[in-house]
C-alpha cells in the first residue's frame, strides 16, 4: 500500500473542499511555468508587444522569457493563480461528488454517465462564475511581456490588477470572458471529472488495481489528456479574449471567427503540448495529493472526535 489507507468514515464535503483547494493549489506550484507557456504560444500573432521575441515548443518558450524577461516571468500571475486555484478547485472538485449525489435519482446503486457529465458540468460552471476575476487577472499577468528593466508595467502587483481593471474596465471587466470560460470548464470539468471517475471505478470494480497511487496515477492521467483534447479549442479562444483590449472583438464568437479567418483552423491547437503536459501532471499531482489530503483530513478529524 502506498499512502495513507482509505478512511472506513466517507470525507465529509467540508473536506473535499478543503483538500482539493489546496491539492490545486500545490499542482499549480509546480506546473505554472508550463500553463505561462501555453497562454505565450496561444496569443502569439496577436499581441504587438510580443512580436519582436518569437516562442518555438514549450522549453523554447520557458527559456526565452526566462533569458529576455527575467528567472521569475514563467511565474507571472502565481498569486491570482492560487486565488484561482483555491476557490475554483474547491467548488468544481471539492462539490462534486455532492452534486452528482443530489442528481442520482434515490434508490439508484450508481450514477449513469449522463449524471456525472452533468454533475460535472454544474460545478464547472459555478466554480467560474465565483472565480472569473482570479482567472482574467492571472492571464493578463501570464501574457504580459517585460522586455527589460525599464520596460513599462501595467500593473504593480496582483491587488492593483484588480484595482486597476475595475477602474479601467469597469465591474463586467473583471469578468470579460465568463461565456467562453464557463464553456471551457464545464468540458474540462467533465474530461476531467468523469474520466477520472469512470477509470478509477473500473480498475478498482476489475481489481486490476487497489485503491491506492498506481490507481489514481492512471486515472488522474487519462482524465489530463481526455481534457486537453476536447477543451484546447476553447481554451484558445478563452485566452485570446481574455487578454484582448477593449474593443479589438465584439463577442467570443467574433474572436473565433477572426481567429480562424486569419490563423485557419489549426490556430484551436495552439500550445496543446504545453498544455497537455500541465494538465496531464497538474491532474496527476493534483488527484493524487487530493486522495491523500481527503484521508489525512478524515483521520485527523476522527481523532479529534474520538474521547480517546
Amino acid at each position: 500500500m502506498v499512502g495513507l489507507k482509505p478512511s472506513e468514515v466517507p470525507p465529509t464535503t467540508a473536506v473535499k473542499c478543503l483538500g482539493a483547494g489546496t491539492a490545486a493549489c500545490f499542482a499549480d506550484l509546480l506546473t505554472f511555468p508550463l500553463d505561462t507557456a501555453k497562454v505565450r504560444l496561444q496569443i502569439q500573432g496577436e499581441n504587438p508587444a510580443a512580436q519582436s521575441v518569437q516562442y518555438r515548443g514549450v522549453l523554447g518558450t520557458i527559456l526565452t522569457m526566462v533569458r529576455t524577461e527575467g528567472p521569475r516571468s514563467p511565474y507571472n500571475g502565481l498569486v491570482a493563480g492560487l486565488h484561482r486555484q483555491m476557490s475554483f478547485a474547491s467548488i468544481r472538485i471539492g462539490l462534486y461528488d455532492s452534486v452528482k449525489q443530489f442528481y442520482t435519482p434515490k434508490g439508484a446503486d450508481n450514477s449513469n454517465i449522463a449524471i456525472r457529465i452533468l454533475a460535472g458540468c454544474t460545478t464547472g460552471a459555478m466554480a467560474v462564475t465565483c472565480a472569473q476575476p482570479t482567472d482574467v487577472v492571472k492571464v493578463r499577468f501570464q501574457a504580459s511581456v517585460r522586455l527589460g528593466p525599464e520596460s513599462h508595467r501595467k500593473y504593480s502587483g496582483t491587488m492593483d490588477a484588480y484595482r486597476t481593471i475595475a477602474r479601467e474596465e469597469g465591474f463586467r471587466g473583471l469578468w470579460k470572458g465568463t461565456w467562453p470560460n464557463i464553456t471551457r470548464n464545464a468540458i474540462v470539468n467533465c474530461a476531467e471529472m468523469v474520466t477520472y471517475d469512470i477509470i478509477k471505478e473500473k480498475l478498482l470494480d476489475s481489481r486490476l488495481l487497489t485503491d491506492n497511487f498506481p490507481c489514481h496515477f492512471v486515472s488522474a492521467f487519462g482524465a489530463g489528456f481526455c481534457a486537453t483534447v476536447v477543451a484546447s479549442p476553447v481554451d484558445v479562444v478563452k485566452t485570446r479574449y481574455m487578454n484582448s483590449p477593449p474593443g479589438q472583438y465584439r463577442s467570443p464568437l467574433d474572436c473565433m471567427l477572426k481567429l480562424v479567418i486569419h490563423e485557419g483552423l489549426i490556430a484551436f491547437y495552439k500550445g496543446f503540448t504545453p498544455s497537455f503536459l500541465r494538465l496531464g501532471s497538474w491532474n496527476v499531482m493534483m488527484f493524487v495529493t487530493y486522495e491523500q489530503l481527503k484521508r489525512a483530513l478524515m483521520k485527523v478529524q476522527m481523532l479529534r472526535e474520538s474521547p480517546f
